[in-house]
């Protein structure tokens, strides 16, 4: 079948654990193969000769993952979507009814409406460093709970059984350290990007890695783009003639969470942030303040990946920084 040059070929695929729902526009195709690998090889026998424009999935907590690189690996234009984008869609369109096959149906026509552009996966080694990076986050979201449960409780069996899962945890984290460590270490180019990114004081270990693992296109996008796909962008809510306060919203948490605490400390060690955010306080609310310096810090960071050059103050003579840098 050849590409008409009018109308765009979309594919939505529509994840479960053992299946893949597929839907063609606009011939409306529709089929389904198994979510393992014989399925993959089906997949990309159906869907190479329609030379789709975009093959859309939503991100289903990773089920997605092995077929999306299956697919992208092969040349296929695939883009992976955040389910509350559809899910807004669907209701913009009147759409109730849910059933994988109609999902699938749906996915697509977000892809044609929308047109939601293909960017590049991560490989094997990067969804293995984001999986470690989520563990060692649960971990210590675990310990805290443990800790709350600890100091509510008078009973000595309860305490004891705490001590105990406390102790387990330290392991793990211990042991999850070792393992990102060894991780970073086996690939010299994320032992560079690591160095990089903590030459900016108030970026630890831990929002390195964060967005070592969680942000793969730092360095590749412009700085209103990786504002957006964080979600530190400001939005305008405005209506007729109110105007309202921007907020932020949407975005990645973990990336964005991480940012913020790296915010924190820069605002208090690093010389050029602290100067931005006392300025930015005289006439803003603290946490908005703090805010606006992670966006900085995100564009900083953004420019220094994809330089591959370390941050330098703009302040100083010296400089080898782009006024991106200011803004």
């Amino acid at each position: 079948m050849s590409k008409q040059s009018v109308t765009s070929v979309d594919v939505g695929v529509d994840v479960s654990k053992h299946i893949l729902d597929v839907h063609v526009l606009p011939e409306n195709v529709v089929f389904s193969v198994n979510n393992d690998a014989d399925g993959f090889k089906q997949l990309l026998e159906r869907l190479r000769p329609l030379l789709p424009d975009r093959v859309v999935f939503e991100a289903t907590g990773g089920l997605e993952a092995r077929a999306a690189l299956h697919l992208s690996n092969a040349g296929l234009p695939v883009v992976v979507v955040n389910p509350r984008q559809v899910r807004n869609f669907a209701r913009s369109t009147g759409t109730l009814a849910k059933t994988d096959k109609q999902d699938a149906r749906l996915i697509a026509l977000f892809g044609q409406r929308v047109q939601p552009k293909p960017r590049a996966l991560p490989d094997e080694a990067q969804r293995e460093l984001a999986a470690l990076v989520r563990r060692r986050q649960q971990l210590l979201k675990t310990r805290t709970m443990e800790s709350n449960r600890l100091g509510q409780t008078d009973s000595t069996r309860v305490k004891d059984s705490c001590f105990a899962i406390l102790a387990a945890i330290e392991e793990q984290l211990q042991s999850s350290d070792t393992q990102l460590q060894e991780l970073i270490e086996t690939t010299p180019l994320w032992q560079v990007k690591m160095d990089l990114l903590r030459s900016v004081k108030g970026v630890g270990p831990r929002t390195a890695l964060a967005l070592l693992s969680m942000l793969p296109e730092l360095g590749t996008l412009n700085r209103r783009q990786i504002a957006a796909l964080v979600g530190v962008a400001p939005m305008n809510q405005d209506s007729g003639l109110h105007r309202g306060k921007r907020r932020i919203q949407g975005g990645r948490k973990h990336v964005r969470d991480a940012l913020y605490m790296a915010a924190l400390v820069a605002c208090t060690y690093n010389p050029y942030f602290r100067e931005q955010y006392l300025k930015l306080s005289e006439s803003k609310p603290k946490k908005v303040a703090i805010v606006a310096i992670s966006r900085k810090m995100l564009v900083i960071l953004n420019q220094m990946m994809r330089d591959m050059k370390p941050f330098v103050d703009p302040n100083m003579e010296t400089t080898n920084l782009t006024p991106e840098y200011s803004r």
